[in-house]
């Protein structure tokens, strides 16, 4: 009898294992809608940016996330174009338009709108892909940082600008002074810090403390508010007191509310 385990003209490296032929072959990889892989792939990026930086190319993403540079290729036919998702997804998706409503309402005590404002800045804009997409563009071709920037300098630093001045019983549209541009950067600042001490340094916060923690965050906002009153006024700023306009003085860290209440905590 001839054995065919021994005298096969092709003999197996394993004998003991089961034939070839009734080996099961892996089922193919199963192939996602156009819009699911996109998003697989830009879901990937964010990870693989915020994680390496921006100095990979293509090619070590798409084996990162183990698919072929042609499929990403194919979604994005430039580096720039994957980058330029990842700031649409990561950072400009982030902007609420309700904070642009909230600091331009004048029923709102400027102490008040501040605190509100960065509260939710910081709980919706603090994360460790946002953090740490804005360190790497920076240290690189700034082409995220320089788009987040005049972004903020268009929608957001103005109106800081404006609150701050109403808040010191000042009426003036001029060109913010470099006194006032550094004290806001030194409030805007503060509060990112707090992201790039737990998602770059890895440092705690108070004990893990919560980023967008109402008292760090009155804290930060009362220091700025009492600063900026050894910048000069140049004039009244209208009031508006149940809707009609009157001249105003520089408003108080506290509002009047009987010792409580929701402005109480500004001392």
């Amino acid at each position: 009898m001839v054995d065919l385990l021994v005298n096969s003209l092709h003999p197996r490296t394993n004998p003991e294992a089961a034939p070839a032929s009734v080996v099961q072959s892996r089922p193919p990889r199963r192939r996602l809608p156009v819009a699911e892989r996109e998003r697989q792939i830009v879901t990937a990026a964010i990870s693989y940016f915020a994680e390496h930086g921006f100095a990979a190319q293509l090619r070590d993403l798409a084996s990162a996330i183990g698919v072929t540079h042609t499929l990403v290729y194919h979604y994005f036919p430039t580096k720039q174009a994957l980058v330029d998702r990842v700031y649409l997804e990561v950072i400009a998706g982030r902007w609420k338009p309700e904070w642009e409503k909230l600091l331009d309402n004048r029923t709102i005590p400027v102490p008040e709108k501040l605190v509100e404002f960065y509260g939710d800045y910081a709980r919706t804009v603090l994360t460790r892909e946002f953090v740490r997409i804005l360190v790497f563009s920076g240290l690189t071709d700034r082409s995220i940082t320089d788009r987040f920037f005049n972004m903020l300098s268009e929608r957001l630093f103005p109106r800081l600008i404006r609150e701050t001045r109403r808040f010191r019983g000042s009426q003036s549209r001029a060109k913010p002074s470099a006194r006032e541009h550094e004290l806001l950067m030194g409030l805007h600042g503060g509060v990112f810090y707090g992201g790039l001490r737990r998602f770059v340094y890895d440092h705690d916060i108070g004990g893990k403390q919560a980023l967008d923690d109402e008292s760090i965050i009155t804290d930060r906002v009362q220091s700025y508010l009492n600063a900026s009153r050894s910048l000069n006024p140049t004039g009244p700023v209208p009031c508006i007191t149940d809707g009609v306009s009157n001249g105003a003085h520089p408003e108080p860290l506290l509002n009047p509310n009987n010792g409580s209440g929701p402005h109480a905590r500004f001392l």
